[in-house]
């Protein structure tokens, strides 16, 4: 997501990262934030992890 909560990039387990673009075009240097939604190991209850990074051009 985008600092304006614009989804960018929906991922797959299997499939590539993201590339740091939208549409075919570079996104700036910014921060950017993510959420991964997974199944916890142990009881199969449903967890979700949220956290942010910064993108350097």
């Amino acid at each position: 997501f985008d600092r304006f909560g614009k989804l960018l990039k929906q991922l797959s387990p299997t499939g590539q990262g993201w590339n740091g673009t939208y549409n075919g075009a570079l996104m700036p240097s910014d921060d950017y934030w993510f959420m991964v939604e997974y199944n916890e190991p142990s009881d199969q209850s449903r967890k979700e992890f949220r956290a942010h990074f910064t993108l350097k051009r």
